[in-house]
């Protein structure tokens, strides 16, 4: 009888100790997902803000090219144009940052708040590499013919460098950021912010929970 009191009691205590394990498990996951939530939450004003500046820029850019379309140099047309619609990419995906941070809830699953976050880290990576696409219409919007016909070739050269290395320096930059350079320093120098560094950690923290 003592050896099946002693079983019993073991078997007991197994459960009991599953029993905490598990729990403590589902409050780590609580507490996981509330620290995800406000690290979203945090980065929110952010990209409202910057949806709120875009649209702003847009609306005057676009007026601009509206009231100069008939005798503005056309290096500066096709520059503003160029501009402007980047900006209006940038600014649909900013929303689409947005949508994505809505639809994390607390009691969502893990893996289905993983997926999100990893849109949401492409798509908040989407916004500064079309930014940087649109390096070299800074260099070229004030051109014109004037410019063309009479300057020298020192100037010809200097403003043909000057293009060339925003030009590759943008495309370069469109073409490198990406996840895998994260732990870059170039990288971190570029997005040491609270945009990128909200994502990035909740994202972290669900790797460990799912790890744990």
């Amino acid at each position: 009888m003592q050896d099946v009191d002693m079983k019993a009691l073991w078997n007991e205590y197994d459960r009991k100790l599953e029993t905490a394990l598990q729990l403590n498990r589902q409050q780590a996951y609580t507490i996981t997902r509330m620290k995800v939530y406000s690290l979203l939450q945090s980065v929110k004003p952010v990209k409202i803000l910057a949806v709120i500046t875009g649209i702003l820029w847009v609306l005057l850019v676009d007026s601009i090219i509206v009231r100069t379309w008939a005798f503005a140099s056309p290096f500066f047309l096709v520059s503003a144009i160029v501009q402007v619609l980047l900006t209006k990419l940038a600014i649909g995906i900013y929303v689409y940052q947005l949508v994505l941070i809505h639809q994390a809830q607390l009691n969502a699953p893990v893996l289905t708040t993983q997926r999100r976050l990893a849109a949401l880290q492409t798509a908040t990576l989407w916004v500064p590499k079309l930014l940087f696409l649109q390096m070299p219409v800074w260099t070229t919007f004030y051109w014109n013919s004037g410019m063309l016909l009479h300057g020298n070739l020192v100037l010809w050269i200097i403003q043909g460098l000057t293009t060339l290395a925003f030009t590759l320096a943008g495309v370069w930059l469109f073409l490198h950021i990406t996840p895998e350079n994260r732990h870059k320093k170039w990288f971190r120098l570029l997005f040491a912010g609270k945009e990128w560094d909200g994502v990035r950690e909740a994202m972290d923290l669900l790797s460990e929970t799912e790890g744990a």
